[in-house]
């Protein structure tokens, strides 16, 4: 017999029970299914079970309320413990003498982990596209490093992977499951790596794919870095038509980008002289997001039509531009407080700060260079179009700029050789503060020494020095006037002062040298002037006072001296100053040839044989430097080039014979045939030459003789004379029965001998061992 139990909550109870008045404590459950009554008591108390009633055991309280697993709850929310739903674990076996052994230890440890399988396809595409990605990476790696054609051979590679990737990709799944962001990353590094290695055409290329793939979204501003390798190509047409084509593409919430872009047009507008173009261009940048480069351009359109009125708006607009950056009063302590002092100091010379003194001097550089452009355009003299940028300077930030651009005013008096306005202009910083004090007095100091006023340009050093100690342009002026004076070791320590203060001053490690040189310390001297020479490598009063050194260490040093006024430093500058003279070509690229570097003696050649068309000479050199470097398919092009131009030059046939015959090449037949052409054409040429410079008798004497002895006459005759011929050292026979000699003799000498060049020549004759040289350029 079962007890009844409560199958609805409390509140339907009343209908729950409506179908059983008659209670019987039997429970009948053959026929629940069609028991109407108690279907719906089932189906209107789903969810709603009231919690059963428990006790704890021996006393009349409840068991407490609890919210969790492991708890029920009873009628009158009394919680109590839940039995469990699984078996514990015991069983009949372990009567039986088993160990108990719920968690299944005794089954041994689990069998190891499957391999897996690298040879499906799915796989080998991941561990492709890993590779790929690691590619690129050690591309952009190798770049940051310097090592730009490791960079570029990176790039080809996961190129090459990536294409190999699609097409697996392509073989096991649809297309669209194609990486686009791969493929995308993989040309873009490629182009960015072209670009560095200045491949530009291939870099353009690249660039193309993406921007015409519609796949790759924004792919379109790309045209940008486009249009930048056209600028560097100075192809500045298309340059300006890419920028603007990926200015359409960039929206205008990407404001920096843009101006940036608009900045790049108004440059190449520049570049192409429509200064009309790149004033709007920089105008709407002004007006938009002001900034120094385009504020400074701005001046240089304006400066380039003569726009007088625009030019000043310019320079008050460059002005104005915000550097938005904290000025020096930030870093000054209102008061005495220790830790407001101690953050000040930490903060006097962090990157922050150092930052902004980097943007304020660069804005301070664009302010000068653009106030010294325009200020003898602005009005009828410099010297008032000086005194209105000083005094717009003066109204701005840039205070300490006005006393700058009076120095240099200063100095314009200087190069236009007006000495009393440079002085009158100088004398009135006497008053102002140390460092602007120091800089006019140094100035004041050397403009009295180039006078020979030598107690006035002494007064001034000592002010300058006076005012700043650190100055090393005022340190050497002092030496200089006590080195005048004749106190070589006294001007030496003011020397050595500027050169602690300033190790790149130059001008005092000169003059240090020239001290010692007046001390008889000739070592210390030398180790100046050396020191100097590698800081001015074609500096002629640098290489004049090593080599007198040298001369005066004693005869032994005459053969450095020698190649001291030899060096090929001072040809380089006479090249260059004076590029037609066709001497210093040729020692030039003699002397890169006897230092076996060919390569950089082409251009000197080739130079030579623009000036000199005619003169086969320097062509064959030329094609001979392209084969001794190596480079035989340009030498070979080189001769067919000469031939074409000088088609009976005998050296230039037999180069073509010998190296189509080492090249293998099908074509050495028909230079074999032209070269014994010529060759019969030179022989009749001279025995005509001979005829008729013999005479009639000479022709009959030799006539009468037996044909073999004329023709062994006539056949010694012509081997001397094709001896004589440039170039050829060997005895060279040219019969129509034997074989053709295709020898030749190199223009540049033999490869294993270097030649004799001009400048070895000289020093072997010892040119200079009876010339005393001067002291002329000593600027003491």
């Amino acid at each position: 017999m079962m007890q009844n139990v409560h199958l609805a909550p409390k509140a339907d109870e009343d209908d729950l029970y409506s179908g059983y008045n008659d209670y019987n404590p039997t429970f009948d459950t053959e026929d629940l299914e069609n028991d109407t009554a108690f279907q719906q008591a089932v189906r209107t108390s789903h969810g709603r079970r009231p919690p059963i009633t428990a006790k704890i055991p021996g006393t009349s309280a409840s068991r407490p309320l609890a919210t969790g697993f492991g708890v029920s709850f009873s009628s009158d929310g009394v919680a109590r413990p839940l039995t469990a739903v699984h078996a514990a674990g015991y069983t009949k076996a372990a009567l039986r003498g088993s160990v108990f052994d719920p968690l299944g230890q005794a089954r041994g440890p689990a069998p190891p982990l499957e391999m897996k399988n690298e040879d499906t396809p799915e796989e080998k595409i991941r561990q492709l596209e890993k590779k790929v990605n690691e590619l690129v990476e050690e591309s952009c790696i190798a770049n940051s490093c310097g090592d730009l054609k490791l960079a570029l051979e990176k790039a080809k590679d996961a190129g090459r992977k990536e294409r190999v990737l699609v097409r697996q990709r392509e073989q096991i799944a649809s297309p669209e499951n194609i990486n686009l962001d791969l493929t995308y990353s993989v040309l873009f590094n490629l182009a960015s790596q072209y670009s560095a290695n200045e491949m530009y055409a291939e870099a353009l290329n690249t660039y193309q794919v993406i921007v015409k793939n519609k796949m790759f979204s924004n792919g379109g501003r790309l045209k940008v870095n486009m249009a930048n390798i056209y600028l560097k190509q100075r192809n500045y047409s298309k340059a300006i038509k890419f920028y603007r084509m990926a200015l359409d593409q960039i929206p205008n919430v990407h404001k920096e980008m843009r101006i940036k872009i608009m900045q790049n047009i108004g440059v190449a507008f520049i570049k192409t002289g429509q200064y009309t173009d790149g004033i709007s261009s920089f105008e709407h940048i002004m007006s938009t997001s002001p900034n120094l480069k385009a504020g400074f351009n701005l001046i240089l359109c304006y400066f380039a039509i003569g726009d007088r009125e625009q030019m000043k708006k310019a320079f008050q607009k460059l002005i104005t531009v915000p550097l938005e950056i904290d000025y020096d009063d930030k870093y000054i302590s209102p008061n005495d407080d220790p830790h407001t002092n101690l953050l000040i100091e930490a903060i006097k010379n962090d990157q922050l700060r150092q930052m902004e003194r980097e943007r304020k001097g660069m804005a301070e550089k664009y302010i000068m260079t653009a106030a010294k452009l325009i200020a003898p355009a602005i009005e009828t003299s410099f010297a008032i179009g000086y005194d209105w940028c000083v005094e717009v300077v003066k109204a701005s930030h840039y205070v300490e700029l006005a006393n700058d651009l009076e120095i240099n005013k200063a100095i314009t008096y200087l190069r236009q050789k007006d000495f009393y306005q440079a002085v009158e202009t100088l004398k009135m910083f006497e008053k102002k503060d140390s460092r602007v004090k120091s800089a006019a007095a140094t100035n004041l100091s050397f403009l009295y020494y180039l006078e020979n006023e030598l107690a006035q340009a002494a007064n001034y050093a000592d002010l300058a020095v006076n005012s700043d100690r650190y100055n090393p342009s005022a340190l050497t002026n002092k030496g200089n006037t006590v080195f005048a004076n004749g106190d070589y070791e006294k001007a030496a320590e003011f020397y050595k002062e500027a050169l602690r203060n300033d190790s790149s001053c130059t001008e005092a490690l000169y003059n240090i040298g020239l001290t010692y040189k007046k001390l008889n310390r000739i070592d210390e001297a030398l180790d100046c002037f050396l020191k100097l020479q590698a800081i001015l490598r074609n500096s002629a009063q640098v290489l004049y006072q090593i080599a007198s050194l040298y001369l005066l260490l004693g005869p032994d040093m005459l053969f450095i001296t020698k190649i001291m006024f030899l060096s090929p430093s001072l040809f380089c500058q006479s090249y260059r100053y004076f590029p037609s003279n066709i001497e210093v070509i040729e020692w030039l690229g003699a002397y890169y040839i006897d230092t076996q570097f060919c390569e950089k003696a082409i251009q000197y050649f080739e130079r030579a044989a623009l000036i000199q068309p005619t003169q086969v000479k320097w062509q064959l050199m030329v094609a001979s430097c392209y084969r001794r470097s190596g480079n035989y398919q340009k030498a070979l092009d080189t001769y067919k080039e000469i031939h074409r131009k000088f088609p009976e030059n005998v050296e230039c046939l037999r180069f073509l014979v010998r190296l189509c015959t080492d090249m293998g090449l099908k074509e050495v037949q028909e230079y074999v045939t032209k070269l014994k052409r010529v060759e019969k054409l030179k022989e009749i040429r001279e025995q005509r030459v001979k005829s008729g410079r013999d005479g009639s008798a000479r022709s009959r004497r030799e006539g009468s003789g037996s044909g073999d002895s004329g023709g062994s006459a006539k056949g010694e005759r012509l081997s001397a004379k094709l001896r004589a011929l440039p170039g050829t050292n060997e005895p060279y026979e040219s019969s129509g029965n034997k074989e053709i000699d295709a020898s030749y003799v190199d223009p540049l000498g033999p490869q294993t001998e270097r030649p004799k060049t001009a400048a070895r020549k000289r020093m072997d004759e010892d040119e200079f061992a009876d010339e005393e040289l001067g002291e002329d350029l000593l600027p003491e």
